[in-house]
């Protein structure tokens, strides 16, 4: 396959053979990225939905909507082929990304590392299978919204944010029952998630993805701007209500809960009080096995310097968890959240859902106010060892004070976390229509 590629784009057949070690041509990397991109538009161009509809017997664009994604599948035809829209297309998504690095690898093998980088090369490819669903050539450009075949290709894009991103869609959806509503939380939940734990989402290395998922989800908002509109005025279609929707929904609330309130538990008064006597003990009594027997303090070392540099190394280990401990919060605050407005919107207004919400919202807020917060500790925890003394003198002082309302706001989240959890057992009861 290699040389036939080779061969056939890199000079005719009625030209000589080269001359032995001569260096064979290589296919440049312009022209392979250009066919693996457009492969990957072709491949989102199929038409599942659409193939399948026909099949049936119906004609999408005159059906539902009009729309040939996977839910007016499922609105037209039913959820079993919607399902089956939804997955084939997904697919077509995931597909081209996964495949890209290796099959540009396979027809040359320094693809990857001339202009076809490995992260611009899965980046093309998904923005053309985005494309390819959005403005298939097989339907005269008539496409869907792209959320199925977005959310394949960020799932192998991007999978951390991708997975916040299917939290937050089955949250929503379940909550409200719009589905619109809930791939525009999605995709918000997607971009948001990826600034947050990518380290630096602006830098070279991360340019290219970053400016693709803002692109994608600008995309998915022109496409959802008529949802967007029957949204505002009180009129878009909602899913199905049913028992399994109920107990979705109420397995997701309890989840997150459980998650925040174990999580932030467990770091709060268990693994960080751990880490930080662990490294006062190597400090104290090192060197030892914990130390591979080598001194990591002078033996001139005073106490004092003992502890100051107990607590630098146990901040350094600690401190690289506190973005993802913040994140994992955030994501599990929203979660609650939401279906806690579902059923406070749903059930009346009644006082213990009210009450549930206010907790949900203070806890919120405090995670929101704490991540800020302890950053700008570590920076002071940081400065404390600062060669100018006037400098470290006043981090010093700083430090003690915002230290203290770093973790007496932690204490308080957890505290928030356990109340809702607690309150979770007074979940809603579904009410059957008479």
């Amino acid at each position: 396959m290699r040389q036939f590629v080779r061969v056939l784009i890199s000079y005719p057949d009625d030209l000589p053979p080269f001359p032995a070690g001569h260096p064979e041509p290589t296919m440049p990397p312009a022209v392979l990225d250009t066919l693996l991109c457009v492969g990957a538009y072709l491949v989102g161009a199929v038409p599942f939905g659409y193939l399948v509809a026909r099949a049936r017997g119906v004609d999408l664009f005159k059906a539902g909507s009009g729309n040939i994604g996977a839910t007016n599948v499922a609105r037209t035809l039913g959820r079993k082929y919607g399902v089956l829209v939804f997955a084939l297309d997904f697919l077509k998504g995931a597909g081209p990304v996964a495949a890209v690095v290796p099959l540009a690898r396979a027809i040359d093998p320094d693809a990857a590392t001339d202009a076809g980088a490995a992260a611009f090369l899965r980046v093309g490819a998904a923005a053309l299978a985005f494309l390819g669903h959005l403005f298939p050539v097989f339907l005269g450009f008539r496409g869907g919204k792209g959320v199925a075949t977005g959310a394949g290709a960020v799932c192998v894009l991007v999978p951390i944010p991708a997975a916040a991103a299917v939290a937050a869609w089955a949250t929503v959806a379940l909550a409200t029952r719009y589905v619109s509503l809930a791939s525009l939380c999605a995709a918000a939940a997607l971009v948001i998630v990826w600034l947050a734990a990518s380290p630096d989402p602006f830098g070279r290395g991360q340019l290219t993805i970053t400016a693709f998922l803002i692109v994608g989800v600008a995309v998915v908002v022109v496409k959802h701007r008529a949802n967007i509109r029957r949204l505002l005025a009180g009129t878009e279609n909602q899913i199905g209500d049913g028992p399994m929707r109920d107990k979705l929904a109420k397995g997701i609330h309890i989840l997150a809960l459980g998650m925040w309130f174990g999580g932030a538990g467990f770091f709060n008064f268990v693994a960080a009080p751990a880490i930080f006597e662990s490294f006062r003990t190597v400090a104290a009594d090192g060197p030892s096995d914990r130390t591979a027997y080598q001194s990591i303090a002078p033996v001139t070392a005073s106490e004092e310097e003992k502890k100051a540099l107990a607590s630098a190394l146990a901040g350094a280990a600690v401190g690289p968890v506190f973005p993802k401990y913040f994140l994992m919060q955030s994501v599990c605050a929203g979660m609650a959240l939401v279906t806690a407005f579902g059923w406070c919107a749903a059930d009346g207004g009644r006082r213990i859902h009210k009450l549930r919400v206010a907790v949900l919202a203070l806890a919120t807020a405090c995670v929101a106010v704490g991540w800020p917060l302890s950053n700008y500790v570590s920076q002071l925890r940081l400065e404390r060892f600062h060669p100018d003394a006037a400098t470290a003198a006043a981090a010093k002082e700083a430090f003690a004070a915002w230290h203290l309302l770093s973790l007496g706001l932690s204490c308080v989240t957890v505290l928030l976390a356990g109340v809702a959890l607690a309150m979770a057992v007074q979940l809603p009861e579904r009410r059957e229509p008479k």
